[in-house]
């Protein structure tokens, strides 16, 4: 009788205790940690491999450790010269501390995100909307910065912050297309003017060194008659020194000279 009850409890214990082995048993990969808690205590950080909890006693969170790609929603930005212009990002993070994770924030995905919003908003609402389309680079670095920062409590860190679309209304559109066409003249009167700065400076040189042999200035008017001589044109201009056309000129009376004859 003893035997069989012996035989019966075996029986009943020996499924039970192999049930509770393999439920104790988990199975950890090369990118995860668990953090393990002792009736609600932390213990301690396990993994990768083969890591044993006891059930009832022991209970265990799985983290990720490998890098998250979060999409920032599309942000309202209003810039420092008052222009609304709508911003997304994409921010690249992992976790470096799983305890911190698990234990210092409720949510790390979720707190990270609305860090990253906010953090984005903040941010570009500090530069003006030039700023923003010329010196995206140095804004990234910032984002990142600011966000590395404030989620290091977290055990969480920000490798990469990257500013994706900017994105504007139809008029500021226009509005930047023309003050881009304006600066474009601008640049294009002012190398006109500097050619022309230098042309007179050209020519001024050129007939200094001219006014120096006047056998100079007859060889370069023989040659433009030559040119002109060349050209099929039915207007051909000679042009005369100036002291040819002084001699041709009527000379004016004396001042006075007049008068004083009609009086006599």
């Amino acid at each position: 009788m003893i035997f069989d009850l012996n035989l019966g409890l075996g029986t009943i214990l020996v499924p039970i205790l192999l049930i509770l082995v393999f439920a104790s048993l988990r199975i950890l990969r090369e990118y995860e940690r668990g953090v393990v808690f002792q009736l609600g205590r932390f213990w301690k950080v396990k993994g990768p491999g083969l890591v044993i909890v006891i059930p009832g006693i022991q209970q265990m969170v799985r983290v990720d450790l490998r890098v998250v790609t979060m999409d920032v929603q599309p942000q309202d930005v209003i810039s420092r010269d008052n222009v609304s212009v709508k911003v997304n990002a994409v921010v690249f993070f992992r976790v470096v501390d799983p305890q911190k994770a698990i234990i210092q924030v409720e949510e790390f995905l979720m707190a990270t995100s609305q860090l990253a919003q906010t953090t984005l908003r903040v941010v570009l609402g500090k530069h003006e909307l030039d700023e923003m389309l010329a010196e995206r680079e140095r804004l990234n670095i910032d984002v990142q910065k600011i966000l590395d920062a404030q989620t290091d409590a977290w055990g969480v860190k920000v490798t990469n912050v990257e500013i994706k679309h900017i994105d504007l209304n139809e008029s500021m559109i226009r509005a930047i297309a023309r003050q881009a066409e304006a600066e474009r003249e601008r640049r294009a009167k002012v190398i006109h003017a500097e050619g022309e700065k230098q042309a007179a400076a050209a020519l001024l040189e050129a007939a200094t060194t001219l006014a120096q042999r006047p056998e100079a200035m007859q060889l370069r008017y023989l040659q433009t008659m030559t040119q002109v001589a060349g050209d099929r044109a039915t207007t051909v201009v000679l042009p005369l020194p100036l002291d040819v056309l002084a001699a041709l000129a009527p000379k004016a009376p004396p001042a006075g000279g007049g008068v004083a004859d009609s009086g006599a």
